[in-house]
C-alpha cells in the first residue's frame, strides 16, 4: 500500500524539477496509484497543497534551526523537512511524534544516517519551540513580515503594497491561503440548479447556491472524487469558479449565433457558452494544444453539447482569411500569469516567470489584434484573464483601444444580476477578488466593433 507522505514527497520533488503544475503532478501520480486508500489520498492532497501554500514560512523556520543554508540542502531533504513542519504546525490531528518519526522514515529511504539524524533533530526542535520561533518584525519591515508570515514571494507583496493599502494586501494574502470550496456550474441543457442541488446534497458535506451566478453551486468535502459522482457522469455539471461563470454571462451569446472561443483549453467556458446558446448555432473552439482539444471533445460529449467544432491553431499567427468577418462573438480567455487563482493553484506563487508580466501583456495584445478581423461589423470581442494585475488588465485595454479605433468598450451591466453590478462591474470592467467577493481573481471587458450586425 503506497504511503501518503511518500507520495506527497514524490509530487513535491516533481514540482521542484519543473515538470508541470501541481494539479498535473498530483493527478498523474495518483492515477498510477489506484490502490491508494481514500484516507491516504486525502492526506496526500493536504500535504502537497499545504506545503506548497506555506513554503516560504516553512523555509524560514528551517533556516532558523539549520546551520546548513537552504540553497546547499538536497531538495528532497528540504521537502521532507517541509512535510514534517507542516504537520507539526498545521495538522492538529497528527501528533508531533508521528510527524517527526514518519519524516525520519522518509529520510531513511535514500539518505545516510547523519541526514536522518539531522532531520530528526531539526523537527524535534520545531516541535519543542514552535511558540518561540522568531519572525520578521511587522513594524521594521512590513513587506518582509507579510512575505514570511503569509508565505508569499517578496516581489509580489511589494507589488501589491505599491497598489493597495497594508490592510487590503494582508486580506488578499489571507484569502489566497484559505482552502476554497469546490464551485460547479449547472449544465442547464440537462438539469436545473435546484434539481442538481438535491441530487448532490447527500454526496457532500455542505452545498449552497452561488450568490451571483444563477448556474453555480459551492460544495465542500465530496464523499467520492468529483469524477466518480453519478451527477458528473450524467453530464449535469462542470467544475468552474463563479467568476469564470460570470465572464460568459457578460458575453451573453444568443441561440443561432456564430461564436469563437479563441483559447478554449479544456472547454469550461466553451460548454457554458453552448448552454447559453441553448445548443443552437455554431461554436468553434480554438487552441494550440491538440491534446486539450481532444479532452474538450470528450467533455462536450459528456455534457450533451453538439454545436462545438474544434480547430487547432496558434494565435501567435494571424487566423486564416476564410474566417474573416464570420463571428458574432469572439472570446479570448487569454494566457496570463494566473495570479488571480493562487488560492486554487498555490504553486503559481513560486514560478519565477510570473514576475515578467510585460511578456504576458505583449502576448495578450498580440492575440487580441490577431482576432479583430474575425468579427462581423457590430460584433463583440470579450477579453478575460484570471489576473487582476494592472499590466494584464487596464494596460491591455488601453493599448488595444489606442491601436484599434474601430472598437470601443461596451457597457454590459444589463447582462448581469442587479445585485452584482455595483460590486464587481465598474467603468465597463468586470473585476473580482477572492478577499472581497469569495471568487477567483478575474478581469473581463467587452469590446464592440463599429458597424451594424
Amino acid at each position: 500500500m503506497p504511503d501518503a507522505r511518500q507520495t506527497a514527497l514524490q509530487i513535491l520533488n516533481t514540482l521542484d524539477q519543473k515538470k508541470g503544475t501541481l494539479d498535473h503532478a498530483l493527478e498523474n501520480l495518483l492515477e498510477k496509484k489506484e490502490e491508494i486508500s481514500k484516507k491516504d489520498r486525502s492526506l496526500t492532497h493536504s500535504l502537497v497543497f499545504g506545503v506548497t501554500r506555506w513554503r516560504n514560512k516553512l523555509d524560514w523556520i528551517i533556516g532558523h534551526y539549520s546551520k546548513t543554508p537552504l540553497r546547499k540542502m538536497d531538495p528532497a531533504v528540504l521537502n521532507i523537512l517541509r512535510i514534517g513542519i507542516f504537520q507539526i504546525l498545521y495538522m492538529d490531528r497528527i501528533p508531533d511524534s508521528a510527524a517527526v518519526n514518519t519524516s525520519v522514515e522518509l529520510g531513511k529511504l535514500s539518505n545516510p544516517p547523519w541526514v536522518t539524524k539531522f532531520i530528526n533533530g531539526l523537527l524535534r526542535n520545531v516541535a519543542r519551540h514552535r511558540s518561540d520561533i522568531p519572525f520578521p518584525s511587522m513594524e521594521a519591515d512590513f513587506a518582509k513580515y507579510l512575505s514570511i508570515s503569509c508565505s508569499f514571494p517578496l516581489w509580489l507583496i511589494e507589488k501589491w503594497l505599491a497598489r493597495y493599502t497594508r490592510e487590503e494586501t494582508a486580506a488578499m494574502c489571507e484569502a489566497a491561503n484559505k482552502i476554497p470550496p469546490i464551485t460547479i456550474r449547472t449544465n442547464t441543457l440537462k438539469i436545473t440548479r435546484e434539481k442538481l442541488e438535491k441530487a448532490l446534497v447527500t454526496e457532500v458535506k455542505t452545498i449552497e447556491p452561488t450568490p451571483y451566478s444563477p448556474f453555480g453551486l459551492r460544495l465542500t468535502a465530496p464523499k467520492t472524487p468529483i469524477s466518480q459522482l453519478e451527477a458528473f457522469q450524467n453530464g449535469w455539471f462542470q467544475v468552474q469558479d463563479e467568476a469564470a461563470q460570470i465572464v460568459s454571462m457578460l458575453m451573453a451569446p444568443k441561440p443561432g449565433q456564430k461564436v469563437l472561443d479563441a483559447c478554449a483549453g479544456l472547454g469550461g467556458k466553451t460548454a457554458h457558452l453552448a448552454q447559453m446558446m441553448n445548443n443552437q448555432g455554431q461554436l468553434i473552439a480554438l487552441d494550440n494544444n491538440t491534446q486539450k482539444l481532444q479532452k474538450l471533445k470528450n467533455e462536450m460529449n459528456r455534457l450533451g453539447v453538439h454545436i462545438v467544432e474544434t480547430c487547432p491553431f496558434d494565435l501567435l499567427h494571424h487566423p486564416k482569411n476564410h474566417l474573416s468577418g464570420q463571428f458574432d462573438h469572439v472570446l479570448l480567455d487569454a494566457p496570463c500569469s494566473g495570479l488571480g487563482v493562487i488560492r486554487r493553484n498555490p504553486d503559481i506563487k513560486w514560478e519565477e516567470s510570473k514576475k515578467d508580466l510585460d511578456s504576458y501583456q505583449k502576448r495578450q495584445i498580440l492575440f487580441l489584434s490577431n482576432l479583430v478581423d474575425l468579427l462581423k461589423p457590430g460584433g463583440r470581442l470579450t477579453f478575460a484573464v484570471c489576473s487582476t494585475e494592472t499590466e494584464e488588465t487596464d494596460q491591455v485595454v488601453e493599448s488595444f483601444l489606442n491601436h484599434h479605433l474601430d472598437f470601443q468598450l461596451e457597457d454590459r451591466h444589463k447582462e448581469l444580476p442587479c445585485a452584482m453590478t455595483p460590486i464587481i462591474y465598474h467603468d465597463r470592467r468586470l473585476t473580482t477578488y477572492p478577499h472581497r467577493d469569495s471568487m477567483d481573481g478575474f478581469f473581463s471587458v467587452c469590446f464592440r466593433k463599429s458597424g451594424k450586425q
